[in-house]
C-alpha cells in the first residue's frame, strides 16, 4: 500500500510540474499608416517574421461620421492592422519596445499589444521546432 501511495504521489507531481514556455506570440493592433514604421523597427531589432492582417475595430477611439452623397453616416469600425509575431522569450521586450516606439502617435487609437504563451512552433519545410522554427 505504501508503494502505491508513493507512485500516486510521484504521478501527481509529474502532472503538476510547470512547463517552461520558451516562446511568446505578440498580437499588436496598430494604425494602418504605421505598418511600415513598425516593420522597419522590428527589422532593426532583429525580429524577422511578421504577419500583418487588415482588420476593423473600435475601442476608446469610437468611430466618426462621414458625408457620402449628401447623406451623413456613422463609421463605427475603423481600419486597423493586426500584427502576429512569434518571438523567443529573450526577444519579447525588445520587440514590444520597437512596436511601441514606432506605432506611437500620442493620440487615441494608437493600438494595443497582447502577449500570449506559444507552446510550440514547427517550420513546415524543414520540420524544425521551437525557437529554431521561428
Amino acid at each position: 500500500m505504501i508503494a502505491t501511495q508513493r507512485w500516486f504521489s510521484l504521478s501527481l507531481n509529474r502532472f503538476n510540474a510547470r512547463v517552461e514556455i520558451a516562446m511568446k506570440l505578440i498580437l499588436a493592433v496598430i494604425k494602418p499608416f504605421k505598418l511600415d514604421a513598425v516593420r522597419e523597427a522590428l527589422s532593426e531589432a532583429g525580429i524577422s517574421g511578421v504577419t500583418a492582417i487588415e482588420v476593423r475595430g473600435f475601442g476608446r477611439q469610437k468611430g466618426h461620421t462621414e458625408l457620402y452623397r449628401g447623406a451623413e453616416y456613422s463609421v463605427d469600425f475603423l481600419p486597423k492592422v493586426k500584427l502576429e509575431i512569434a518571438v523567443s522569450n529573450d526577444q519579447l521586450d525588445v520587440a514590444m519596445e520597437a512596436i511601441m516606439r514606432a506605432a506611437n502617435t500620442g493620440k487615441i487609437g494608437d493600438g494595443k499589444i497582447f502577449v500570449i504563451d506559444l507552446e510550440k512552433a514547427v517550420r513546415i519545410r524543414t520540420g524544425e521546432t521551437g525557437d529554431d522554427a521561428v
